[in-house]
Parts: structure tokens; C-alpha cells; sequence
């Protein structure tokens, strides 16, 4: 599947900037889909991935004069709301609750193919479910595609920490996953076996 971006709107952009409110709602009913599931992907409730996105759109308004048609600008808009999303737990000192000491060192494993044989709604609820600290930076990491130190940075642990974190979401996705087809292998011996 090949994701397209939106073909950008020069004219509703010049309109935003002129705080024309209807252009705004025009914009944010344009972009707010997209930008909902990165919102969800970070937050703990359905409300908070509420608050991010209307968190988010406010700077996405406030600082549009600065995007310099330079890149992407639905990478710009996600940076945004990646950004906005870490700081909403910053805020609330939620971020690093869940990391470990920096002294434990764990292997990293390039291994992506735990996410390929599922469907993006089972694996939406697996990654909704880890602990903060694994869900935060298996997100940055893996879907946004941030280096551990850029990570460390934002989070304010060590690299290492960071790989840690890495490393124990994927073990637990993974532990999910094996027990999701196990039942599934299960169910489909079992309904085989009652067929005859």
C-alpha cells in the first residue's frame, strides 16, 4: 500500500494565515484524520488523544508562517503533533514513568516482522496497551522513525534506556502476537476436528 500525501492547498494555507476561521476548519477537517491516529498512537485515553490534536492544530496554526515549503508538509504537521503529544506528558510527568535504570543493557533486534501478519487495528491495540515508556518510544522509534538519541533527547533518558525500551516492546508485542496466533491456530484445530 502506498501512502499518497494530500496535494497541498497553497491558497487555504494564505487563507489560514489571515486567521480566516472558516479556512482554518476547512484545514483542520482536511488534515485532522490523519493527524488523529498519531494522536492515538501516544496517548493513554481516546480524551487525551482529544486534547493532543486540538493541542497540536493550535501550534500547527500558530507557527504555519514558518513552514518554508522544505520536505514534507504532513511530516511537518506529524512532527508537530509527535512533539505535542511528548510534551502533554511532560506536562503531566507521565513521560519516563515506566523506564527502566540506565545500567540494564538489552540487545536490540532489527525484527519488524512481528508487525507484518497483523492487521493495523490488532496492532493499534497491542502497541495501545504497553506501558507508557515501551508504547512512547516504540512509536518514535519504529513508526516515526526517530533515532534513539533523538528519543533520548526528547524523553530525557540515555540512549541506552531508550534501546532498552525498544527492545522490551517489541518482546511484549511479540509474546501478544504468539499468544494471538496460537488461539487463532487453536480455534482453527478445533473447528477441523469437529467438521469430521
Amino acid at each position: 500500500m502506498v501512502i499518497t500525501e494530500t496535494p497541498l492547498d497553497f491558497g487555504l494555507i494564505e487563507r489560514c494565515l489571515k486567521k480566516d476561521r472558516k479556512a482554518q476548519y476547512e484545514f483542520y477537517e482536511k488534515y485532522a484524520p490523519k493527524l488523529y491516529g498519531i494522536c492515538l498512537r501516544y496517548a493513554k485515553t481516546v480524551i487525551d488523544a482529544e486534547d493532543i490534536l486540538q493541542d497540536g492544530f493550535i501550534k500547527v496554526f500558530r507557527y504555519l508562517g514558518d513552514y518554508r515549503g522544505e520536505g514534507s508538509f504532513e511530516g511537518w504537521l506529524r512532527k508537530i503533533m509527535v512533539t505535542t503529544a511528548m510534551n502533554y506528558y511532560k506536562k503531566k510527568n507521565l513521560v519516563s514513568k515506566d523506564v527502566e535504570p540506565e545500567t540494564i543493557r538489552i540487545p536490540v533486534h532489527n525484527d519488524h516482522e512481528i508487525v507484518s501478519a497483523m492487521s493495523h487495528q490488532e496492532l493499534l491495540r497491542f502497541i495501545f496497551e504497553l506501558p507508557d515508556g515501551y508504547r512512547t518510544v516504540f512509536n518514535l522509534n519504529t513508526i516515526e522513525g526517530y533515532s534513539h538519541k533523538e528519543i533520548g533527547e526528547m524523553m530525557h533518558i540515555s540512549v541506552n534506556t531508550s534501546k532498552s525500551q525498544l527492545s522490551r516492546a517489541k518482546s511484549s508485542l511479540r509474546k501478544r502476537i504468539d499468544l494471538l496466533f496460537k488461539q487463532e491456530e487453536s480455534m482453527m484445530q478445533f473447528q477441523t476436528a469437529t467438521c469430521y
